[in-house]
């Protein structure tokens, strides 16, 4: 998460350098492993290996936070606390979401002398990249405030393949991995080759050319696509299949 405070790179702290968090005000940061703390209340033996994360903290006195231009202002869906089987999981080992609600969006953008709205309407469930935007915290919640650029797409179920992406996004499922060599040697988990090849589940709408003009995606669902390796948001579904979105930019071929 790209903040302008620690968010930026989770710090990880020891008793050693605990020295370097003084100058924190610690009643607005957030231990993942011990909760909220209170001045005072570590000592040395408190500290193993403790990852400090802190998000902007915006005073009572205001009510609300109005974007500007293009940015959108997300409320942060709450991490998961258990599993599927009902087993509560330490904090260090929820998934970070990647989703929430639309609360406010800024008046939009000029490209050229075109004046564009945003695509994201006030109500919308979406789905950001994983290290966009700034933390902010207010009326006692997480919000997330970021780019409409850094919006991958809409969600309106619970699982991921249900995914409509945003602008120049490529929603693709991801073809399995090899389970075994040429040779015929099965492969572990660890040493399996990460795929980059997949179908197209859906695209967004496309880019805007510097008039404002759209201009629709060269791939389409049902292709099966050569993508980079590292490129994009991982995401699983509910079946267990693996999914990613990406820019259209990272799809470098089409396979027939």
């Amino acid at each position: 998460m790209a903040t302008s405070q620690l968010t930026a790179s989770s710090v990880t702290a020891s008793a050693r350098n605990l020295a370097s968090l003084q100058g924190l005000r610690l009643s607005t940061v957030k231990f993942s492993s011990f909760g909220t703390l209170k001045p005072g209340a570590l000592t040395s033996r408190s500290f193993k290996r403790l990852v400090v994360k802190a998000a902007t903290v915006v005073a009572p006195k205001y009510t609300s936070v109005k974007p500007l231009g293009d940015r959108v202002l997300v409320k942060i869906k709450e991490t998961e606390e258990k599993t599927e089987g009902g087993i509560l999981l330490p904090t260090t080992a929820q998934s970070k979401p990647q989703g929430g609600e639309v609360v406010a969006v800024g008046e939009g953008k000029t490209i050229g002398n075109t004046k564009l709205e945003s695509s994201v309407k006030t109500g919308a469930q979406v789905i950001y990249s994983k290290y966009a935007g700034t933390e902010v915290e207010f009326n006692g919640a997480n919000h997330l405030l970021l780019k409409e650029d850094d919006i991958v797409g809409l969600l309106e179920t619970d699982d991921i393949k249900d995914l409509k992406p945003l602008n120049d996004r490529v929603f693709i499922k991801v073809s399995e991995a090899e389970e075994k060599t040429a040779g015929g040697l099965l492969l572990t988990e660890a040493s399996k080759e990460k795929p980059s090849i997949g179908t197209v589940i859906a695209v967004g709408p496309g880019t805007l050319d510097e008039e404002g003009n759209l201009k629709p995606l060269s791939v389409s669902p049902g292709n099966t696509v050569l993508y980079s390796k590292y490129a994009g948001n991982d995401f699983k579904g509910n079946d267990g299949s693996n999914y990613i979105a990406l820019r259209a930019s990272d799809v470098m071929a089409a396979l027939y």
